[in-house]
């Protein structure tokens, strides 16, 4: 009796997060009906993320290790996991940087 409730909460969580990510995509949307030119700065924002990932990508490492392998992990599957962190580092620290020139920036206001 127990198990079934939390299959069943689990799977009640697991349509609120999917329609919660339909409405963070569709609602922007909607919106920017009405204003065309506020697409323009989510697109130079995910184009600067995928230039982000490719540079990334090209320097990431595509060694496979025994560990590796015991969990089916491949060249290719081990390059995209390696760009993925060094990209979650480059977003960190940007945003770092951006927090800390903000601050000092409003000190000199």
């Amino acid at each position: 009796m127990e198990q079934n409730f939390v299959d069943i909460a689990i799977l009640i969580a697991y349509g609120l997060l999917g329609l919660a990510a339909l409405t963070a995509i569709i609602m922007p949307l909607i919106n920017s009906i009405g204003n065309p030119k506020s697409l323009l700065k989510g697109l130079i924002g995910v184009v600067f993320i995928l230039i982000l990932f490719g540079i990334a990508y090209v320097i990431s490492g595509s060694e496979v290790t025994a560990t590796y392998m015991k969990f089916g992990v491949d060249t290719g599957m081990s390059k995209f996991v390696g760009a993925s962190l060094i990209t979650m580092y480059l977003l960190v620290v940007i945003s770092l940087v951006g927090i800390f020139f903000t601050e000092i920036a409003k000190i000199f206001r």
